[in-house]
């Protein structure tokens, strides 16, 4: 297989992504507190849970802090971290 090669503009949109990918897990988190506060379902709130999971260790939460809320799996906690992250004031590894 041969490797693949991107144009200038390809590598731009790629860079940029991976330049941002705080701010887009921070957004996608953001969304899932929302999905989590409608959720209906406990099967939902599971799946929402995972994902939540799944965007924390992306943005490299320390992983005492991932436990804590995942084990109280409480949105208000959740928000509030989020909270504290999206101005900077728990820093992350």
């Amino acid at each position: 297989m041969t490797k693949k090669e991107y144009s200038r503009y390809q590598k731009s949109v790629i860079s940029g992504y991976y330049n941002n990918l705080d701010t887009i897990m921070l957004q996608k988190l953001g969304e899932l507190v929302t999905e989590l506060y409608l959720a209906d379902t406990q099967a939902r709130r599971d799946r929402l849970w995972q994902r939540a999971h799944k965007a924390m260790i992306k943005l490299k939460i320390p992983p005492a802090i991932i436990d804590h809320i995942m084990k109280k799996q409480d949105v208000e906690i959740l928000a509030k971290n989020l909270q504290d992250w999206q101005g900077g004031k728990n820093k992350r590894k």
